[in-house]
């Protein structure tokens, strides 16, 4: 990207928080740095960059406390680094509102092309002009809002997206590895990632969680979904 979107890196390790700014710098990206979430906080208190590279393992306001607070006021793209590596641990980051996350030791390439696919996956949703009406559910994608059963819901960057996926095609299984393709823009992937996801997701959309109407699971094949949460 060359257009100077805005990046907010927040990494107290002095080595690698120059090293990702530089890198991203120089593909095109402006970049504004931060050793600390505390700093991170007041700053996205006086304006939202375009995507946010949180270390999770931050002193003071932790990355995952900086992640909820983030997610709290703002949908920005939020990719999330951890030294942790268990899957289990770096899931938690999925569950606060991250969009994406980054074990290290990482690729500088490998982030660059990740924050940039979060980038371009943002704009290209909400540059969708028509409002979707299908069942149960109405999106407005120029100001990325969804409502269900008419009332509106708050949605993570991920989440909307899912669910703008899942509403435009109703009735078909889809499989996590094309919910990999079609909504996270990888070519491979998790598929621990989009469970965290439609877990989160039917929480919000779902009178009960625990027995889905809307977002069912297909056992070994991936997810339908029914917009007005009858039997398809």
């Amino acid at each position: 990207m060359d257009d100077g979107t805005r990046v907010m890196v927040v990494e107290d390790d002095p080595a690698v928080r120059s090293a990702v700014g530089r890198y991203l710098q120089s593909y095109g990206f402006s970049v504004e740095a931060f050793a600390d979430g505390a700093a991170a906080w007041r700053a996205l208190q006086r304006g939202m960059p375009d995507v946010m590279v949180v270390d999770r393992m931050l002193p003071g306001m932790s990355g995952d406390e900086l992640c909820r607070e983030a997610r709290s006021v703002s949908e920005v793209p939020i990719l999330m680094l951890t030294a942790l590596g268990e899957l289990e641990e770096r899931l938690e980051g999925l569950e606060l509102g991250a969009d994406d996350y980054l074990p290290k030791p990482f690729s500088l390439r490998e982030l660059t092309l990740r924050v940039t696919a979060l980038v371009r996956r943002s704009r290209a949703q909400g540059a969708v002009a028509a409002s979707i009406a299908s069942g149960d559910f109405r999106i407005d994608p120029v100001h990325r809002r969804a409502w269900v059963r008419g009332e509106e819901i708050v949605l993570t960057a991920r989440e909307y997206e899912l669910l703008l996926f899942l509403v435009r095609n109703p009735g078909r299984t889809v499989s996590r590895d094309e919910l990999i393709r079609e909504v996270w823009g990888w070519s491979f992937g998790e598929a621990s990632t989009v469970t965290v996801h439609a877990r989160r997701l039917r929480e919000k959309i779902e009178r009960d969680p625990a027995d889905p109407r809307y977002l069912r699971t297909e056992w070994g094949a991936g997810y339908r979904f029914s917009v007005d949460g009858r039997e398809a």
